[in-house]
């Protein structure tokens, strides 16, 4: 894992030095920066009081990489941010239970399915409906995580730190009717573990801008052509 730190270390830096205009996506809010480091005993203090042991990968990182900051999307999350259930609008009565395990394993959805329509009886309607969102947006669908990143549009990343899937990263985007899975935000092909994840933000934005500087540097060459070659 040391090796894979290192290798993220570096791919930050060459990152930060391709992209010198911030433009991958979420760089001009995190301009590619990492918070200064989590101590040990914070880590050792929420993991007392929550009765879990969180991954090796996601404590290593952000006590000796940082904490937060330079990530996928709007950013990674600091620490003291991964507990809201909901990273837009951070409440003290809205907090995620990383106590109690995940309940998932394979992606899960609900539809709303009314006995009756609107126009038939809209009371009857509404209470329904009322009913599905309680169920569909109850918190136990995410104990058993933190909240990672947010990926903008109601969608927040989420690592399993309880559960089967510990670990892994999952998709909460029930927001937009989406349900929660396993992130597949990047390209993933498979579920993936923290470092891997952020490594392959890495890997996409860097090779992302080198596309871009590629596309400029011959676009730039064809547009210096002597006029007698431009056709």
């Amino acid at each position: 894992m040391d090796n894979q730190l290192d290798n993220i270390k570096n791919k930050l830096e060459l990152l930060r030095q391709l992209d010198i205009n911030l433009e991958v996506f979420g760089s001009e809010k995190h301009k590619y920066i990492l918070n200064p480091t989590v101590p040990t005993d914070i880590v050792k203090q929420f993991e007392a009081k929550h009765k879990i042991t969180l991954p090796r990968e996601y404590v290593s990182f952000f006590t000796t990489l940082g904490n937060g900051g330079a990530g996928p999307f709007y950013g990674l999350e600091p620490f003291e941010n991964a507990i809201f259930d909901d990273l837009d609008f951070k409440r003290e009565d809205g907090l995620l239970n990383p106590s109690k395990p995940f309940l998932h394993t394979d992606a899960w959805n609900m539809e709303f399915e009314p006995t009756v329509s609107e126009d038939e009886n809209e009371e009857e309607y509404d209470r329904q409906y009322e009913k599905f969102t309680d169920l569909y947006f109850d918190s136990e669908h995410t104990n058993g995580v933190l909240a990672i990143c947010n990926y903008g549009c109601g969608i927040t990343l989420n690592l399993v730190v309880n559960g089967q899937e510990y670990g892994n990263i999952w998709t909460d985007d029930r927001g937009n009717d989406g349900g929660i899975y396993p992130t597949i935000q990047l390209g993933e092909k498979a579920k993936i573990s923290f470092l891997d994840w952020y490594e392959l933000w890495l890997d996409n934005s860097i090779s992302e801008i080198k596309s871009r500087l590629n596309s400029n540097t011959k676009q730039n060459i064809e547009t210096n052509k002597p006029w007698w070659k431009i056709w």
